[in-house]
């Protein structure tokens, strides 16, 4: 039987792990630029990482889930991108993602949020009620691919920007060139 995975908030001392796992997480994935360590980092540099999770099993990170805010076009306030979300692949397909977006959500919840919006696979991401929602883009990026939850039951219309960290491919510390 698998030892039990504990959900938690990230911790100063979790960051190199992150970052580990994270890479590991996105080694192989052929749809990956390969820069989803870079994305977490510059969104915890620009204090816009709202809620960042690690899953542990025996006190070893081994999985991650990022969430940060998103505008919406029509103006609409308080919804999230979730990811990258990333599970050490020896761990994979053990519950581990599930484990991290269900606290996540929860929590996005806990804190208000109106909803959450992402991209990725859609015989995944449906199992959490996540759907392509009429109406909300996200430009380049083809629809089928593009989910999102709405908290409240509103459905916003419009473009949705994800933070500008998402746009990295190196992290970049100031002072740094």
């Amino acid at each position: 039987m698998n030892p039990k995975i504990v959900v938690r908030t990230e911790t100063d001392a979790d960051v190199g792990a992150i970052t580990d796992v994270t890479v590991a997480a996105f080694k192989t994935l052929e749809i990956s630029n390969h820069t989803e360590q870079f994305i977490i980092a510059a969104l915890r540099a620009a204090g816009a990482l709202t809620l960042s999770l690690v899953a542990e099993v025996e006190g070893r990170v081994i999985g991650h889930i990022a969430f940060s805010p998103v505008t919406i076009s029509d103006g609409t306030r308080s919804w999230y991108g979730l990811g990258p979300v990333s599970v050490l692949p020896a761990y994979q397909r053990q519950g581990v993602g599930k484990a991290l977006i269900r606290e996540g959500l929860a929590r996005l919840k806990a804190m208000n949020a109106q909803g959450c919006c992402l991209v990725g696979h859609p015989d995944y991401y449906t199992k959490f009620g996540f759907i392509n929602m009429p109406g909300l883009v996200l430009e380049g990026v083809p629809q089928e691919v593009f989910f999102a939850l709405s908290f409240d039951g509103q459905a916003p219309q419009g473009t949705v920007a994800f933070h500008e960290a998402f746009n990295a491919d190196r992290f970049q510390e100031s002072g740094s060139n």
